[in-house]
């Protein structure tokens, strides 16, 4: 049995995400030392540096976007309405994505908005057929 793309791709969503988990938390690490991290973290901190925020808030962003692409990438694969636009804008928001981390991180402002709509016109691409087809 072939695996459809759309099912490729979420796991790779999935696997991005671990990636901004750990990119944020090896920047807190860095500034709140191995002691935090390993601890109960239940002390006050003084707020996040720059980075450290930085890459929090792409993590926030990432998880608050992530259950619309598992609902599309799952819904077109359960509905029977994978396509190649459903492929292709998949891949769209995943690459989007990918590019989304190290542009946020970087401090981008206008760019890291506009990959963050390219990455939301490519999950349209792929929600179109569950919504409308």
């Amino acid at each position: 049995m072939i695996m459809v793309v759309e099912l490729r791709i979420l796991a790779l969503g999935a696997l991005l995400l671990v990636i901004y988990i750990f990119t944020a938390t090896r920047f807190k690490t860095a500034q709140y030392g191995r002691k935090w991290n390993i601890g109960a973290r239940d002390e006050a901190l003084p707020p996040p540096s720059p980075l450290a925020g930085r890459t929090m808030r792409a993590q926030a962003n990432f998880e608050e976007t992530f259950p619309i692409a598992i609902v599309a990438l799952l819904g077109v694969v359960l509905a029977n309405r994978t396509s190649h636009v459903t492929a292709i804008g998949g891949w769209i928001w995943l690459g989007a994505r990918v590019a989304y981390l190290p542009i946020y991180a970087a401090g981008i402002p206008i760019v890291r908005t506009i990959v963050f709509a390219v990455s939301m016109v490519g999950l349209g691409m792929v929600l179109w057929p569950l919504l409308f087809g």
